[in-house]
C-alpha cells in the first residue's frame, strides 16, 4: 500500500492526474480507513475537474479524521468550483479553526462572502423578473416516483428513485434491513452524498450535483426497514426540477405556485421524447427547396413544376395534354388552344428527349 501511495504522489507531481486517481483508488481498496488517501485523491480529482467525486472524497476523509485541515480545504475548493459557496464557506471556516496560521482559509472565506453576496443579488433579481405559472394540484400517494440516474462511485447495488413536490424533492434508496448506524448522508448547497457501509459487505457510495439548490439545515433522511428516504428542501420553493442531477443543457421548466387550500401532488420529470414541430420543419424544407439554386435540366424542371403547382385547373390540363400528346416536345398553358385538338410535335434532329416532372 505504501508503494502505491508513493507512486500516486509521484504521478500527481508529474501532472499525471488520472494515473494518480487510479493509484489512490487501488491504495484505498487495500486500506479504506486511511483519511490521507481520500484527501489526496480529492486533490487529484479537483485537477481533473471531477468535482462531485472530489467533494465525496474530502467528506470521507473528514469522517475518518475530523481534525484534518487539508480535507476541509479541498472540500471547500471543490464546492467553490461547483458554485456551492455556502458549503464551501462552512468547510473553510472549519479548516481555519484547525489551522489558525494558514492564511489561505481567510482569503477563501472572503472570496466566498463576495460570491454569496453577488449570488444573492442575482437570485433576488430573478425572483422579481420570473413569470409565475399557477397550477392546481391534488395529492397522490408518496410512493409513486420517477427514476433518475445518479453519479456513483461504486457499482450500483441499490435501486434509487425520486419524486418532487413544489417545496421538496424526495430521494428513495431501496436498501432492505440496513442499520441506521451504517448510513451517512451529507447535504451540500447543491450536492447530495450518501454512503451505506454494512459490515461484511462492500461499501456503497454515490454523490451527485443536484439540479437545484437546497437548504442543507432543513434536509432530513430516514432509515426504514425497506429503504432510506432522503428529503431535500428546495432553496427556492415552487421551482420545478427537470431532473435530479444538474445539467447545463437542462432549463428550468416552470415555477409553481399552489393555493394553500389545495393539497400538493408530486410532479415528475417527463420521459416523453421532445415534440417535433412537423409544420415548421415542412415549411423550412419548402423554403430551402424554393431558394435552392439549380442549373441545366434540373433548373428547367423546377421552373415548370412551380408553374404547374401555382396554376389553375385549365392550365394544368393544358400542360398535361400538350406534353403527353407531343411526346414531351410541346408544353402549353392555353387550354382553349389545345383542348379541342390533338397536339402534335416532334423534336428536331439531334434534340434529346427530356422527361419533365410535375
Amino acid at each position: 500500500m505504501a508503494d502505491l501511495e508513493r507512486k500516486a504522489k509521484e504521478a500527481f507531481i508529474d501532472d499525471h492526474f488520472e494515473l494518480a486517481v487510479d493509484l489512490y483508488t487501488q491504495a484505498i481498496a487495500l486500506n479504506p480507513t486511511n483519511p490521507d488517501l481520500f484527501a489526496d485523491r480529492a486533490q487529484a480529482n479537483i485537477k481533473l475537474n471531477n468535482l462531485t467525486e472530489a467533494v465525496a472524497d474530502a467528506s470521507r476523509a473528514i469522517e475518518l479524521d475530523p481534525s484534518m485541515a487539508k480535507a476541509y480545504l479541498r472540500k471547500g475548493i471543490a464546492c467553490m468550483k461547483l458554485e456551492e459557496f455556502q458549503t464551501a464557506k462552512a468547510a473553510f471556516e472549519a479548516g481555519a479553526s484547525l489551522a489558525t496560521e494558514e492564511p489561505r482559509f481567510a482569503n477563501l472565506i472572503k472570496e466566498c462572502d463576495e460570491c454569496i453576496a453577488e449570488e444573492t443579488g442575482e437570485t433576488k433579481k430573478q425572483a422579481v423578473e420570473a413569470p409565475l405559472n399557477t397550477l392546481s394540484l391534488k395529492e397522490e400517494p408518496e410512493d409513486i416516483s420517477s427514476k433518475a440516474s445518479m453519479v456513483t462511485t461504486s457499482k450500483s447495488k441499490y435501486r434509487h428513485e425520486f419524486y418532487q413536490k413544489p417545496e421538496e424533492v424526495v430521494v428513495t434508496i431501496f436498501a432492505k434491513g440496513i442499520p441506521a448506524s451504517g448510513v451517512t448522508v451529507d447535504f451540500g448547497e447543491q450536492i447530495l452524498s450518501v454512503s451505506i457501509d454494512v459490515p461484511g459487505e462492500d461499501a456503497y457510495h454515490f454523490q451527485t450535483r443536484l439540479f437545484g439548490k437546497i437548504t442543507p439545515d432543513k434536509c432530513k433522511f430516514y432509515v426504514l426497514s425497506t429503504k432510506v428516504e432522503i428529503r431535500l428542501t428546495k432553496a427556492e420553493s415552487g421551482l420545478h426540477w427537470a431532473s435530479l442531477e444538474y445539467n447545463q443543457e437542462t432549463a428550468v421548466v416552470k415555477r409553481i405556485t399552489v393555493s394553500s387550500e389545495i393539497a400538493q401532488r408530486p410532479t415528475y420529470p417527463s420521459s416523453k421524447p421532445k415534440r417535433v414541430d412537423w409544420d415548421k420543419m415542412e415549411a423550412e424544407v419548402k423554403k430551402e427547396e424554393k431558394e435552392e439554386k439549380l442549373d441545366g435540366d434540373a433548373a428547367l424542371n423546377k421552373f415548370f413544376r412551380e408553374i404547374y403547382q401555382d396554376a389553375d385547373e385549365d392550365t394544368r390540363r393544358a400542360m398535361k395534354k400538350s406534353f403527353v400528346e407531343s411526346n414531351g416536345t410541346v408544353l402549353s398553358t392555353n387550354w382553349k388552344e389545345v383542348g379541342t385538338k390533338k397536339v402534335e410535335g416532334s423534336p428536331p434532329d439531334g434534340m434529346e428527349m427530356r422527361k419533365w416532372e410535375f
